[in-house]
């Protein structure tokens, strides 16, 4: 057997290619098989490939994590899920991360380094094991080591969305599937949040268009993660004048049930509302990203600035929907219309909402959202509520600042 080790330096391991044969090899590599197991000491990551791929990994702090990068991989749920957990391995996660890229991200429950790791490659076989040791240390030596590597843009995915080749006249609508890839959202009976919002964003779409009045473009059109500021940065780049960020959550206690839809406000209009913030931004702090040095004071006064025009427009857009969406399904959330600090809502100069379609959590939400009928209605609603708000928007547009 060969081995292929990178160097640990500044506190994460570089990218590689391993062995030639297994650079050859034809296929996607799957993850079959890996165990964590602590030591007296020591923690030990054991990860079986089918074949070498390039990889690298690295930490990241607040949360303590422990992120491993593959050329893509195909991630058997019997694999995946026989992966023991460990005291100080409390959480794992992984998916797709960008186009091409699978992400596996370690929760720690204490600040751990990398000691050592190395993929070992059987050169007759091409099968690998990736072995690492995690050792303890002090949260100041964590931090100082934690951070990305040396490419920013590798770790801040951006979404695939290219502008819009609007006709004149149209309107862009940037559409935006929740979660995806390492980040599948809410979960219950099988169904992923993050499968089930692509699936209804591709039908939306198709009914948008239909009506010819509108070029719509998507955050992610494949199960990949896209980070929150990358989705806000694709509506920008796209020339989008809508951004709809699409979501159906679920509850741990109480019973919830119905759509309702959210315009950002740095105070949430109740405890649901800033939970539900709270637990989408730490989604996509878990997936791996670090968001150290994102906070600009100036920058936050001119998007304040820019949001006295904007916000007042993503309200009227909220209130069509949910009447567009009452009109279509016969009901919503018993309080429809909300406010929170949605990250993904804060492109300042563009009318911004999340919908949240109804709760994973709930059975006959669940129904409804399997169902393509009720999605057609659901979609139907959406448009309804979009032409409502163009038309006054439009009505609107001598009297906004300038």
């Amino acid at each position: 057997m060969g081995w292929c080790r990178a160097a640990i330096a500044a506190g994460f391991l570089a990218f590689m290619g391993c062995a030639a044969g297994a650079q050859d090899a034809s296929g996607l590599a799957r993850l079959t098989g890996g165990t964590i197991e602590d030591g007296r000491r020591d923690t030990d990551v054991s990860l079986q490939l089918s074949q070498g791929v390039p990889w690298r990994v690295f930490t990241l702090d607040d949360p303590w994590r422990v992120v491993l990068d593959f050329r893509e991989i195909a991630l058997d749920e019997a694999a995946t899920a026989a992966l023991d957990r460990s005291d100080r391995v409390q959480d794992i996660r992984m998916g797709a991360y960008r186009p091409g890229w699978t992400r596996i991200v370690l929760g720690l429950s204490e600040p751990m380094a990398v000691a050592r790791a190395g993929l070992r490659v059987d050169r007759d076989s091409g099968a690998a094991t990736l072995d690492m040791a995690l050792t303890p240390t002090d949260p100041e030596r964590f931090a100082a080591a934690a951070g990305l590597p040396a490419d920013p843009d590798w770790g801040r995915p951006r979404a695939v969305a290219p502008r819009a080749p609007a006709d004149d006249g149209q309107l862009v609508i940037m559409l935006d599937p929740g979660h995806g890839g390492i980040d599948p959202g809410a979960q219950n009976d099988g169904v992923d949040e993050a499968d089930l919002m692509l699936q209804f964003a591709r039908e939306l779409r198709d009914v948008l268009r239909r009506t010819g009045r509108y070029a719509v473009v998507m955050t992610r059109d494949e199960d990949v993660f896209v980070s929150l500021e990358a989705r806000v940065a694709a509506a920008q780049d796209a020339g989008a004048d809508l951004f709809v960020s699409l979501h159906a959550d679920a509850i741990e206690e109480g019973v919830a049930h119905g759509a309702s839809v959210y315009t950002l406000s740095q105070d949430a209009s109740d405890e649901a509302s800033a939970a539900l913030a709270e637990r989408h931004e730490r989604d996509d702090l878990l997936s791996g990203l670090d968001l150290t040095g994102t906070d600009d004071r100036v920058a936050q006064v001119l998007m304040d600035i820019a949001r006295l025009d904007s916000a007042p427009r993503s309200r009227a857009l909220a209130g069509h929907l949910v009447d567009g969406i009452r009109n279509a399904v016969g009901e919503v959330h018993k309080r429809p219309l909300r406010h929170a600090a949605f990250s993904v809502l804060k492109a300042a100069d563009i009318p911004s909402v999340l919908v949240e379609l109804g709760f994973l959590s709930t059975g006959q939400d669940l129904k409804n959202l399997r169902d393509p009928i009720w999605r057609a209605a659901m979609a139907a609603g959406i448009r309804d509520g979009i032409d409502a708000w163009a038309l006054e928007d439009a009505a609107l547009e001598g009297l906004r600042r300038r």
